[in-house]
């Protein structure tokens, strides 16, 4: 009984030996990668905050149909107007009427003149004006019927139509009946 038993216990011990040298090289392997990882995920973590921020800022930056504003300004009319809807391009391209035009060109006035320092209002009646990229910046008082309403053009607005941000209905408000109200709204139910 004990001859043919030693071997089998010398090849357990054996194969055990061969098993926790095998599993102490891959722990040091593991412990040689698990810091290479960490090293390569600490720089990646690094870039990739330097990369979120730089495309935070580059996604919370105004654009327009994948344009920058400043890019927007130094487009010609013709293509600017093929980034617009299709309503606002069609009415482009059939040419501004007088009264656009004469409100453009005192915009422009407008615009050079807060370049040297001074806030000119332009007022106008011109509530089918589309808002360009060179508006932006500039104080529009936009009749809405009663009075001008002041109307600061920011970049969100291109492409927009100046009357769309000088309301001409406001919400109705009733009161309470009672005198003066007409017979059918003066009956007021007991509770």
């Amino acid at each position: 009984m004990a001859p043919d038993e030693q071997p089998d216990e010398k090849k357990s011990e054996e194969l055990e030996e061969d098993m926790d040298n095998q599993l102490e090289k891959d722990s040091d392997s593991d412990k040689e990668s698990k810091t290479d990882i960490e090293i390569k995920s600490e720089e990646t973590a690094e870039d990739e905050g330097v990369l979120d921020t730089e495309a935070e800022l580059d996604r919370l930056r105004f654009k327009y149909r994948g344009y920058t504003l400043d890019e927007l300004k130094k487009m010609n009319m013709d293509q600017f107007i093929q980034l617009l809807p299709a309503r606002a391009r069609r009415s482009l391209k059939r040419g501004l009427p007088p009264r656009q035009k004469k409100l453009l060109e005192r915009l422009r006035r407008a615009y050079r003149a807060k370049k040297r320092g001074k806030d000119l209002l332009t007022r106008t009646h011109v509530r089918d004006m589309i808002i360009f990229p060179e508006m932006v910046g500039l104080k529009i008082g936009v009749y809405n019927g009663r009075i001008f309403e002041m109307v600061d053009i920011k970049p969100e607005m291109i492409g927009h139509y100046l009357g769309e941000f000088s309301l001409t209905r406001r919400r109705v408000q009733h009161g309470s009946p009672g005198i003066g109200a007409t017979r059918s709204s003066k009956y007021v139910p007991l509770k």
